[in-house]
């Protein structure tokens, strides 16, 4: 969508330093600067910033990139979207395509309607201080006035165009566009909520998008959400998530609750780390949104008959996005409480006991298709393989997926094998594009491995390396070749290892690059400077040296049969060339 060349560009004007240092405060440390992680919970530093590598790495908890990869990581945002930010804040105007000049023309025409959206919210929240009711009920609800403002809760007064107050122009089309106004069958408009506690939905960028109504008494719909506008897809949205996102980092993991008033009344109780669901069971999209965020998410239901079916949609719709290193739980409370009234009785310890014995997805999983299909039968069993067949074709981890068809084998008196075939389960492989956070480590023992850490900082020694040494059959190889190939066409620049990380995104090389972050982190770059380029040669000549054994032995293979005259003075040619070959130096090794 965007040109590899303005990538390139926007990465050789921008300093990681700086942009890194707009959220986090920066501590000199050598040639590096250092910080407490950012993405986890931790005391002492482990987060690194390079400026001459022009990346970040967590020796914690493994997060690493470019400044591009931060922005996306820290502010929850797309690769898009922390493009434009970067080039905006240097002055770039990012080139558009016809499908970007689309999204653009969007967004354009959503801007207007945010303005107002962020109005109307200014409009409720000062309307809230001149509510005792809606004041009252809060604190009957044990809320604060800061945790209200922390999330901008206001009040809709009652009256039919109260918004009139702050709209001049009441007939604003985009008023209805955006949903705070309906018009009715007769033409007349009127305010879409009334009488009711007012939560603002925000965006990642933390724009307003929608509301949630709460009334006050008995009425029904007891909630009321904004319908869905240009600016708002309910099913895409989590509440909560911006004000939770650095809460989420300090605890690890992600809570899902249902309802506005857990979110606030958690957060209250200090418990911060917690998003809802905005009248829908959870979604695939709010699924994939919060295992980026977190590595470990915890839904949390009514022990009812709702709660079950919302249970296992959760569960559902997660199978396909979970990795072996991310887990997914499920939080089914005991007695009739919901997670606000029980924090309010029992306190925040006692709620995070519940927390900690959450239940794993795998076993809910299975214990529900057990209670399902009482496998105490023959036919009972044959209903579990069958239950589990979709479910178990939905795990793309490797791993889990093993460890649940074990176990559906067991519960079914078969053999894995069989389960395997029954349920049609091809073997897993790698996609062919390995996402970012996948540190593929190379084999450090390779030549080529030595290679990619050595050209890793500096891309542009690449086009020193002959490319008949290199054997692109060998992962490592093949990164070499692909680095090569984008610097001697001119893709990749002199900009350290940030830039490299950028070209090799969405290419199937990421994973290994990536894998190089841990070392690159923990060098010197005054020590570096003194030796690198000899290692670099000794590396060169060691391809050399093995390019000619491999010659050497096949020669010395077919001279059993006889050699011809040019044959023998090519192999004596390279006996010499071998004994005269340099021996390998510091670091390389092999």
């Amino acid at each position: 969508m965007i040109p590899d060349s303005f990538i390139q560009e926007l990465l050789g004007r921008v300093d990681i330093v700086d942009v890194v240092e707009r959220y986090v405060p920066l501590r000199k440390a050598g040639a590096n600067f250092s910080a407490c992680c950012p993405f986890h919970n931790e005391k002492s530093p482990s987060f690194t910033v390079s400026p001459t590598k022009q990346f970040y790495h967590c020796f914690g908890c493994g997060a690493h990139g470019s400044a591009i990869s931060f922005l996306m990581q820290h502010a929850g945002i797309g690769f898009i979207d922390a493009v434009e930010e970067l080039a905006s804040s240097v002055g770039l105007t990012v080139p558009q395509e016809e499908s970007r000049k689309f999204a653009q023309a969007k967004r354009a025409e959503a801007a207007p309607l945010t303005e107002l959206m962020a109005q109307a919210a200014r409009f409720y929240q000062q309307q809230l201080k001149t509510a005792p009711e809606a004041i009252d009920y809060l604190k009957q609800r044990g809320l604060t006035g800061e945790i209200a403002k922390h999330y901008g809760i206001g009040y809709a007064p009652p009256g039919w165009q109260a918004l009139a107050e702050v709209f001049s122009d009441y007939n604003l089309a985009e008023l209805e566009t955006c949903g705070l106004v309906i018009r009715n069958e007769a033409g007349r408009r009127y305010d879409r909520f009334r009488e009711r506690i007012m939560f603002p939905i925000l965006d990642q960028r933390s724009n307003v998008i929608g509301f949630g109504g709460r009334v006050l008494g008995a009425g029904e719909p007891k909630y009321l959400n904004s319908p869905e506008t240009p600016l708002f897809e309910k099913g895409r949205e989590l509440y909560g998530l911006p004000q939770a996102r650095q809460a989420i980092r300090d605890a690890g993991f992600v809570l899902v609750v249902e309802g506005y008033m857990d979110v606030v009344g958690l957060a209250q109780a200090g418990v911060q780390n917690v998003v809802a669901t905005l009248g829908t069971a959870a979604t695939t999209s709010n699924v994939q949104r919060l295992l980026k965020t977190t590595h470990r998410v915890v839904f949390c239901f009514d022990r009812d008959a709702a709660g079950d079916r919302a249970a296992w949609k959760a569960m559902d719709v997660s199978l396909e996005y979970l990795a072996d290193d991310k887990t997914v739980e499920i939080l089914q409370m005991s007695g009739n409480q919901d997670p606000d009234e029980f924090i309010r009785e029992h306190g925040r310890d006692a709620f995070l006991r519940e927390v900690q014995g959450a239940t794993r997805l795998s076993e809910f999983l299975v214990r529900e298709l057990v209670r399902q299909s009482n496998p105490n039968s023959a036919e009972g069993r044959a209903q579990l393989v069958h239950l589990a067949k979709p479910l178990l074709q939905k795990v793309a981890a490797p791993v889990l997926r093993v460890q649940l068809t074990r176990e559906i084998a067991q519960r079914a008196q078969m053999a894995q094998a069989e389960v395997e075939a029954q349920c049609n389960l091809q073997p897993l492989v790698r996609t062919r594009y390995a996402p970012q956070a996948t540190r593929q480590r190379p084999r450090p023992t390779s030549v080529e491995y030595k290679l990619l850490q050595l050209i890793a900082p500096r891309p542009e020694w690449a086009a020193r390396l002959p490319l008949d040494l290199i054997d692109g059959e060998t992962a490592e190889g093949a990164a070499l070749l692909e680095i090569i190939d984008l610097v001697t066409h001119g893709r990749l620049v002199a900009g350290g290892y940030g830039m490299l990380l950028e070209a090799m995104r969405g290419t199937p090389h990421e994973g290994i690059i990536a894998g190089l972050a841990e070392a690159l982190a923990g060098t010197s770059d005054n020590a570096e400077a003194e030796s690198v380029e000899a290692v670099f040669n000794d590396a060169v000549a060691h391809l050399q040296h093995a390019l000619i054994a491999q010659e050497i032995e096949q020669l010395t293979a077919r001279a059993r049969t006889g050699l011809s005259a040019e044959e023998r003075a090519r192999l004596a040619l390279l006996l010499a060339r071998k004994q005269g070959r340099s021996v390998l130096g510091g670091g390389i090794g092999g």
